[in-house]
């Protein structure tokens, strides 16, 4: 297991102010630019993995790290991976309550934009990582709750990997099975010869996070039947 605490994070600041519509010269620009230069001061994007190799197979439940998670198409997505990689990563707690303490609107619009550009550097960091160390090749990504076939719920196994997670990197998992800091994002990454997103088994049109098109047939042609 290892977490990675020291993560490079830039905010792009005129993109930012350009995607709030702030007038360049105004007071509300220099409040931002004071929001931004703080923030970026405090922030501390985080995340842990670990190495682990498939321990056991069965029709919908596959084994890892000590924990067994129930879902067909996680199953067959590992049916070519030996090893896998649980994560979890975040814009770390330090935003997080940071952002508790602004009661200006637009100012904490702003700053959970600025939270998500770093649990986005966290994640692109993570996986920087993995392919160099471990000499990956096409990974692809899964994380419980993206789609009906993984619930949220198997947070709890994931997390049970890595112990105590809010002392490694600020993250804790809620009875509800919700993250916080809420910019935070668990899941697997695996070696993979097929390019594989959630999105492509999810009907849902009207999502601003789609990655990938819905392929109607991608239930029955790569995982053997219907599932949910």
């Amino acid at each position: 297991m290892e977490t990675l605490d020291h993560i490079p994070f830039t905010v792009d600041v005129p993109a930012l102010l350009a995607s709030l519509r702030i007038p360049a010269g105004s007071g509300r620009e220099r409040e931002v630019r004071r929001m931004v230069k703080a923030a970026q001061k405090i922030a501390k994007p985080k995340a842990v993995y670990d190495l682990c190799f498939i321990e056991k197979k069965g029709d919908d439940r596959v084994e890892f790290g000590g924990a067994a998670f129930t879902s067909r198409v996680l199953r067959v997505n590992l049916d070519g991976a030996g090893r896998v990689f649980p994560f979890v990563a975040t814009c770390g707690r330090e935003l997080a309550d940071y952002a508790a303490s602004l009661d200006d609107l637009v100012l904490s619009f702003a700053l959970d934009t600025v939270m998500v550009e770093a649990l986005e550097a966290a994640i692109a960091f993570l996986s920087n990582h993995l392919k160099e160390r471990y000499a990956l090749g096409q990974t692809a990504v899964m994380n419980p709750g993206s789609l009906d076939d993984w619930p949220l719920s198997e947070q709890r196994q994931l997390f049970s990997i890595f112990g105590d997670v809010k002392q490694l990197i600020g993250v804790e998992l809620t009875d509800s099975f919700l993250m916080v800091p809420i910019k935070s994002v668990s899941g697997v990454i695996f070696p993979t010869e097929h390019r594989f997103e959630s999105c492509q088994l999810c009907p849902r049109e009207a999502c601003p996070n789609r990655r990938a098109g819905h392929d109607p047939e991608l239930w029955a042609r790569r995982y053997g039947r219907r599932v949910r």
